[in-house]
C-alpha cells in the first residue's frame, strides 16, 4: 500500500509541474537571473532535467532549455572559465544545471526522500541554492566537446562521485588518478572564481553559502 502512495505522489507532483513549468524563463529574467550564453556562448549547456537523460527519467524542465544564474553567479562562472583556459586554452565548460524552480525540486525529492539517496537532493522546504540561481552543475569537455573522465556520470547516486573519498578510492583502484586529476581541474578553475564544491558531489558548486543565499535571493518557485 505504501509503495502505491508514494506514486502517486510522485505522480501528482509530477503533474503539478507540468501545469507549471511553461514560463520558467520568462520567470527568471522577470526576477533580473541571466542567461549564462549571452554573456558566453562558449559555456556550452545541456540541461539535463530538460531532457529523459536525468534519474527521473523525464523532462520536468518544459521550456526552459538556457541557463539561468544570479548575475553575481554568472560573473563567477565566467571567471571560472577563464581560470579554465589558463589550465588547457581547448578546455569548455558544459553546464548540466543552473537555476532550478522548487516545483522540480519538490518531484526529485518525493522520489528519493525515503531512499539513502535523499543525500543528493535539498528538502524544497528549505530549498536548494539551485532554486534560488546560486549554484551550477557542470563538466569540463575536451576541443570535441567530449567529457572529461570524472569516474562517475553526471547525477551518479552513490560514493564514488563524492570528492571526499577520493584518495579512498585512489588506493582502492576504483579512481584512477587521471580521473581525480580531471575533477581538480574542474575544482581549480571553480573554487579561484569563488565557487564552493560540495563533499558528495564532484559537479556541483555553490556560489555563496546558503545563509547569504536566501537573505540575498528569492526562491524560484
Amino acid at each position: 500500500m505504501k509503495k502505491y502512495f508514494v506514486l502517486f505522489l510522485i505522480s501528482a507532483s509530477f503533474l503539478y509541474a507540468l501545469k507549471n513549468q511553461t514560463g520558467f524563463e520568462a520567470r527568471m529574467k522577470q526576477m533580473g537571473l541571466v542567461n549564462i550564453q549571452n554573456l558566453s556562448q562558449s559555456i556550452l549547456v545541456d540541461l539535463k532535467y530538460s531532457s529523459e537523460d536525468n534519474f527521473m527519467k523525464k523532462d520536468v524542465y518544459g521550456d526552459l532549455n538556457s541557463c539561468f544564474l544570479q548575475k553575481e553567479a554568472a560573473d563567477m562562472l565566467l571567471n571560472a572559465e577563464k581560470n579554465l583556459k589558463k589550465q588547457n586554452k581547448n578546455y569548455l565548460f558544459l553546464v548540466y544545471d543552473c537555476a532550478r524552480p522548487r516545483s522540480v525540486q519538490e518531484i526529485m525529492w518525493e522520489i528519493v526522500k525515503d531512499t539513502p539517496e535523499k543525500i543528493y537532493v535539498a528538502n524544497p522546504k528549505s530549498g536548494s541554492i539551485h532554486n534560488y540561481g546560486s549554484a551550477v552543475d557542470l563538466t569540463v569537455v575536451d576541443e570535441k566537446g567530449v567529457p572529461l573522465d570524472m569516474g562517475t556520470p553526471y547525477d551518479f547516486f552513490g560514493d564514488l562521485a563524492q570528492p571526499k573519498y577520493e584518495n579512498k578510492f585512489l588506493k582502492e583502484g576504483k579512481l584512477t588518478q587521471k580521473q581525480i586529476e580531471n575533477r581538480k581541474i574542474l575544482r581549480k578553475s571553480m573554487e579561484n572564481a569563488g565557487f564552493k564544491n560540495i563533499s558528495n558531489e564532484w559537479w556541483h558548486f555553490d556560489a555563496f553559502p546558503r545563509a547569504i543565499t536566501k537573505k540575498r535571493f528569492k526562491i524560484i518557485e
